[in-house]
C-alpha cells in the first residue's frame, strides 16, 4: 500500500511532536475545567487516541457518526449525522476533534447540532486545514497543520477504507483516488 503514495505531507514523527504541542495548548486553556471530547467517527480515531494521551486534565470522551460523500467528490453532497452520544454536554466545554477541515461543511453543521445540546462552549480542533475556497468563513480553534488541496490518506484519513493505517499522511497516487468501477 505505501507504494499507493506519491508523496509524504506530514511525517509520523512530525505528527507526534504536533499532537503533543496541541494536548498541551488545549489544556492550558480549558486548565480549571473538565473537558468533554466529541471525535468524529471514523478519520479522527488516532488523532484522538493521541490527542487525549496528550491532555493533562480530565476529559470525558464520546463520538458521533457522520456519513461523509461516501466515495464521492460531490461537493454539493451534504453529510448524514448519526447522533449516537452518550454524554450529556449541557453546561461543559466541549472540544469537537475532526480529521480534516475540508469546505466545513460538516464541522459547522456538527457544531450547530451540538449547540441545540446547550453546552457551555464549544471550540473545534482539527489535524489537518486543506486550503481550499471554501464557502465557510469559520475556522477551527486549534489546528495540527495547514495543508494544500490534495488528496490525502493515513494517520486515520482513508479512501474507500483503506489506508487508516498509515503512521504519516500522505498523497494518494491520482490514478487511484476514481478507480474505473467508480465512474
Amino acid at each position: 500500500m505505501e507504494s499507493d503514495i506519491c508523496d509524504i505531507l506530514v511525517s509520523e514523527d512530525a505528527i507526534k511532536a504536533r499532537v503533543a504541542e496541541l494536548g498541551q495548548e488545549i489544556s492550558d486553556y480549558y486548565r480549571n475545567e473538565e473537558l468533554f471530547i466529541i471525535w468524529i467517527m471514523n478519520g479522527a480515531l488516532l488523532f484522538t487516541a493521541d490527542l487525549i494521551r496528550n491532555i493533562t486534565i480530565p476529559v470525558k470522551i464520546d463520538c458521533i457518526r457522520v456519513e461523509n460523500r461516501r466515495n464521492n467528490r460531490d461537493s454539493e453532497y451534504q453529510p448524514d449525522f448519526r447522533w449516537n452520544m452518550n454524554l450529556d454536554i449541557e453546561d461543559q466545554c466541549v472540544l469537537l476533534v475532526d480529521d480534516i477541515f475540508d469546505t466545513g461543511k460538516t464541522l459547522l453543521r456538527v457544531v450547530r447540532g451540538l449547540k441545540e445540546l446547550r453546552p457551555k462552549s464549544i471550540e473545534t480542533c482539527v489535524l489537518l486545514d486543506k486550503q481550499t475556497d471554501r464557502p465557510i468563513l469559520e475556522t477551527p480553534n486549534y489546528v495540527g497543520f495547514q495543508i494544500e488541496d490534495q488528496f490525502v490518506v493515513g494517520y486515520g484519513l482513508d479512501f474507500a477504507e483503506q489506508y487508516r493505517h498509515l503512521p504519516y499522511i500522505g498523497v494518494l497516487h491520482p490514478e487511484l483516488q476514481n478507480p474505473p468501477e467508480w465512474v
